[in-house]
């Protein structure tokens, strides 16, 4: 299974060019059960990314475009009257799809975007009383725009942290952008991505991720890093033990990537900046989302052993 793995990130690095590093954390994110948020510009292939996943991975797919008049009912469904029954039908939302991209979330206001708490944390919804479970595999992809453009809504460290990671795809290198200037269409490409993998098959794969192990000397490296985010003065507030959980988990799914069952320092060093980035604030001033200066100071400064 591990070779239709390497199969998918292949397909999907045929489209989205000189973004391997970014394509291989978003699966990471993905095998280990997460959500992924994606912060960048317009334009820099974030819906790409979510289309080409959910193709090689044969997953249903819905986009939802959240703008300031988004409502809940919008994603979650409604009750219709039927006139024929004389009874209310439930219309399902979009909500109800196996990988779901939440588009622009920051631009929503927040009673819209608290609408997928439940469903990132439970796996089900609650409307109209009744609760209804969501497909499984279940995946957010959420794309924010930098905080500073107008027209946003700071997503709550509460919604925050429900998404396992956070990355942004950046500016291409020229060799690459070159390569999407004199190729064909990255859209067009799409539909001619095939499933590499079915639903059997990658829920193998995600329970055999949660059975990687972890070593005593490697659990305390992670409580190690932990720790100093609840001590040092740089820091706002420290990481809470989901914090800790996600980047056990995520590193558990960057080993199994790398064809190993067991973890290392180095998978979670390697996963440690999408993970934590999002959950840390500077002391200085704790209402800028960042982490970067944080998380390289936990690098550098916590030993491994």
């Amino acid at each position: 299974m591990r070779s239709q793995l390497d199969a998918c990130l292949d397909a999907v690095n045929q489209v989205l060019l000189g973004k391997e590093g970014q394509v291989r954390l978003a699966l990471t994110c993905l095998l280990a059960r997460g959500h992924l948020l994606i912060e960048d510009l317009p334009g820099m292939g974030k819906t790409t990314l979510s289309h080409a996943l959910a193709r090689v991975l044969g997953l249903s797919f819905q986009r939802i475009q959240f703008t300031s008049d988004l409502l809940p009912g919008d994603i979650l469904g409604t009750s219709v009257f039927d006139r024929d029954s004389g009874q209310f039908v439930f219309h399902p939302g979009p909500i109800f799809a196996e990988l779901i991209l939440a588009d622009e979330i920051n631009r929503a206001t927040p009673k819209s975007q608290s609408a997928l708490l439940e469903a990132m944390e439970e796996g089900q919804v609650t409307i109209e009383g009744a609760t209804r479970p969501l497909p499984d595999p279940f995946f957010v992809i959420a794309t924010q725009n930098p905080a500073n453009q107008g027209g946003t809504f700071a997503l709550p460290e509460s919604q925050l942290d429900r998404f396992l990671m956070r990355l942004s795809l950046g500016y291409p290198a020229r060799a690459a952008e070159k390569a999407l200037l004199m190729g064909r269409a990255r859209r067009d490409m799409l539909p001619q991505l095939e499933p590499l993998l079915d639903h059997a098959a990658l829920a193998a794969i995600q329970d055999e991720v949660e059975r990687v192990r972890v070593s005593d000397a490697l659990a305390d490296y992670v409580l190690r890093l932990v720790e100093a985010t609840r001590s040092q003065p740089q820091f706002a507030w420290g990481l809470s033990p989901r914090g800790s959980l996600a980047l056990l988990g995520a590193a558990r799914a960057w080993a199994y990537l790398a064809e190993r069952d067991y973890v290392i320092p180095e998978d979670v060093q390697a996963v440690l900046p999408a993970v934590v980035g999002h959950r840390l604030r500077e002391r200085s001033d704790p209402t800028e989302l960042g982490g970067g200066t944080l998380v390289q100071w936990l690098l550098r400064e916590v030993p491994p052993l």
